[in-house]
């Protein structure tokens, strides 16, 4: 005897979105970052786009109404999907009974803010497929994949503005922190446009996709956060070369020229000609300077 079929999620419109906004009194705010996608090719394309299958545990960041997550439900093992409106995440599993009854087991809303969770419940997850807040995307993305290293891939719908600069490639003029950053974890790549009229309300900037790879940080004796700090610092003024920029760091501008020369770098190069090997043998001089000054 063969149990019921399994019937895909059911996803939602433009209408169902309005009709679910009204029942909860819901008026979208942009403090909170709230576009809610109406569209559903939209979330079919994002999904299609994030190679996720069946064997993939997912971390969604701001589901809303559940556009997106349904279109994960189709597709993933499990959804945990994070949420920081209580509103809104005990409104979501009831949407999710509604339209995806056969998946409503793979699926856990979380109430808590992305940037401060510090565990996911359940397995490890594999993917993070979100639709990020504009205002709070690049300290999201990056918070997760320092927490969770057991994430192998991701696709992330972001400013279009924010996805060029996490995608930037050294000598770009939008090449910067986040590029740098990103780059640390994983292979970043832009993975395609999203237009305005998708959203409810549509928002007044352009969005882009962003897929990334996990890939092993580089091998080097110095911290993450050595390295970042050397980030920072290196793009604080972006105009100056490394030499005056490190100076604080470094403690003076003849210890940072030093650490420079020790990583074979030239001490009148700007941060935006470096790629993150070039950061981290950076970090690696200050510390070794740092030594041989040590009493």
């Amino acid at each position: 005897m063969t149990g019921r079929p399994v019937s895909p999620p059911t996803l939602l419109g433009a209408a169902e979105i309005r009709t679910l906004a009204a029942g909860l009194d819901l008026r979208p705010t942009k403090q909170k970052g709230q576009n809610f996608v109406i569209d559903g090719n939209t979330v079919r394309k994002i999904v299609a786009e994030s190679g996720i299958t069946s064997d993939d545990v997912v971390v969604e960041v701001g589901p809303g109404l559940g556009s997106l997550t349904l279109a994960l439900l189709a597709v993933a093992r499990r959804v945990v999907a994070l949420e920081i409106d209580p509103l809104l995440a005990h409104a979501l599993p009831a949407t999710i009974a509604a339209h995806a009854p056969d998946q409503v087991g793979a699926f856990e809303v979380v109430l808590a803010d992305a940037l401060r969770i510090a565990e996911i419940p359940g397995p490890p997850p594999t993917a993070l497929v979100a639709n990020l807040p504009y205002n709070v995307s690049v300290p999201v993305l990056l918070h997760l994949l320092a927490l969770l290293p057991s994430l192998e891939r991701g696709l992330v719908m972001v400013q279009a503005e924010v996805a060029d600069r996490l995608a930037a490639s050294p000598g770009s003029k939008v090449y910067g922190v986040p590029s740098v950053k990103a780059a640390w974890y994983a292979d970043v790549r832009r993975a395609g446009a999203i237009g305005r009229n998708v959203f409810w309300p549509a928002p007044n900037v352009d969005s882009g996709l962003v897929a990334w790879t996990r890939r092993e940080p580089p091998a080097t004796t110095a911290t993450r956060e050595q390295v970042f700090a050397v980030v920072d610092a290196a793009f604080a003024h972006r105009r100056k070369a490394l030499r005056p920029s490190l100076r604080e760091l470094a403690g003076s501008a003849e210890a940072a020229e030093a650490a420079l020369e020790r990583a074979g770098i030239d001490p009148m190069t700007r941060g935006e000609q470096l790629r993150i090997d070039d950061f981290v043998r950076i970090a690696e001089g200050l510390d070794a300077s740092r030594a041989t000054e040590a009493p």
